[in-house]
């Protein structure tokens, strides 16, 4: 803070860039808790740093948030191998602008935050600073602590990986309404055909609720198994339930509430037409963020 009581050069520059700094840290994490804690640790460091020595603030910002992200993935990975159940992104409400940046959207859906799970953390970092981020391979070098030349061949192989599991074609947001709006169609009448229609042979649903609220233990798998497991749920989950379309991760999804209470996400991928993937959020502990909406930029 400046004698005037105005924020100082370091504040100024550090406020500029904090959404950016989110997004960094939140693609690598998947956890918009951790990425606080990681801008809370950028923030330590760029306030001790001198500011007449670095040509490109921006860049050196970046860095320091990726380097703590990864740091902190490192840790998280040991921790989610005893996660109670199937580990989901922790969703986020966000601002309609979030959606018209395709390429945004598409790097921060729940989809995609799930494919980047199979990478190690430095082919994480790696992939979205290169292939959301743009940056040169020196700086992302310098932000993983490897030679530009090994950053390259990590870029290289973690996007043959991404590919393998990627969506095959660009999807709608109209094609995800849809799906969405049989969903609830299903819950509000109880009539599931609608919904059973749209899923895909190997559709697979995933249930989060991280041990402290009933969820699906394991991942369910085929079009057959997923459709009892839907009409079993949604006739004994049903009672007081009430659901909002919502944005989440830059893409149309479900909002349920039970009695008032916020009570799950559901979010889906579309492959071809069809619910290839069902995501539902259910630990309370990842649900705070959707109750205001969360600003992220590239």
């Amino acid at each position: 803070m400046s004698q005037d009581g105005r924020p100082g050069p370091a504040t100024e520059t550090f406020v500029a860039h904090r959404q950016l700094l989110f997004t960094v840290a939140y693609e690598i994490l998947g956890s918009a808790a951790d990425a606080e804690d990681v801008l809370q640790e950028t923030w330590l460091r760029w306030s001790g740093v001198e500011l007449a020595g670095i040509r490109n603030q921006r860049a050196y910002l970046v860095r320091i948030t990726a380097r703590q992200a990864l740091g902190r993935l490192r840790t998280l990975r040991r921790r989610r191998e005893s996660y109670a159940g199937p580990w989901l992104p922790e969703p986020l409400l966000t601002a309609p602008d979030v959606a018209e940046d395709a390429a945004l959207a598409e790097s921060v859906s729940m989809a995609m935050l799930l494919v980047l799970e199979m990478l190690t953390p430095t082919e994480r970092a790696v992939f979205v600073l290169r292939e959301v981020f743009d940056l040169p391979y020196g700086e992302i070098a310098e932000a993983v602590g490897k030679t530009p030349a090994a950053a390259r061949q990590i870029a290289h192989r973690a996007r043959s990986r991404v590919a393998a599991r990627r969506p095959r074609a660009t999807v709608s947001p109209a094609e995800t309404r849809a799906a969405l709006a049989a969903f609830q169609h299903a819950v509000e009448t109880g009539e599931l055909q609608g919904l059973l229609d749209l899923l895909a042979p190997d559709v697979v649903a995933l249930s989060d609720g991280g041990g402290l609220v009933p969820s699906v233990p394991q991942p369910v798998a085929g079009a057959d198994r997923v459709g009892r497991l839907l009409s079993g749920g949604l006739t004994s989950y049903a009672d007081g339930l009430s659901l909002a379309p919502v944005w989440v991760n830059g893409h149309p999804a479900l909002l349920a509430r039970r009695h008032g209470l916020v009570d799950m996400v559901l979010a889906v991928r579309i492959d071809e037409g069809r619910i290839s993937e069902l995501y539902a959020v259910r630990n309370p502990e990842k649900l705070t963020r959707v109750a205001r909406e969360t600003a992220m930029s590239r």
